[in-house]
């Protein structure tokens, strides 16, 4: 299907509301998981926000992960499963890294999933970039978030061993 053919798709809230919920669900889901016991324990690195800041951004960074899957199903693109599938897979990882990194402790092992949620989020966004590509532009405060995580992850693991 052409792209001018793809933009003119007709909005279809169910759908909106099914990648929204799914998306702030499996953040949700991650957080119950991962619980935040003992971040006030930790010894920070520099630049680390205070524990109240990252709900805020991460249900910012959910809400537009979840237009971005919208707005790339909703495009009715013939090449469209690849991507969301990948969509899905890296939510499943995101999903388990504070699972790793606050209730096992397994800050280091936490640091490699998280490089590996970046391979399958940049992926991700490849997929999206052909289809949407303001759904590819959602998906960049997420993966500069991510990247920060990862220096966040790595300074905690090297403070606190």
């Amino acid at each position: 299907m052409s792209t001018v053919a793809a933009r003119k798709s007709k909005f279809n809230l169910r759908a909106f509301i099914f990648f929204e919920a799914l998306t702030l669900l499996a953040g949700l889901a991650g957080g119950l998981l991962g619980g935040i016991d003992g971040f006030s324990s930790l010894t920070k690195p520099p630049l680390t926000p205070p524990a109240w800041f990252f709900p805020i951004v991460w249900n910012i960074l959910y809400v537009l992960m979840g237009i971005a899957a919208y707005l790339v199903w909703n495009s009715n693109d013939v090449d469209r499963a690849p991507p969301l599938r990948m969509y899905l897979y890296q939510l499943g990882v995101n999903m388990l890294w504070p699972f790793f990194f606050f209730r096992l402790q397994w800050r280091l092992f936490a640091f490699f999933w998280l490089l590996l949620l970046i391979v399958l989020v940049t992926l991700t966004m490849t997929g999206f970039k052909y289809i949407r590509k303001a759904a590819y532009r959602l998906m960049n405060p997420y993966i500069l978030w991510l990247f920060f995580a990862g220096y966040l992850n790595l300074s905690f693991y090297l403070l606190n061993k």
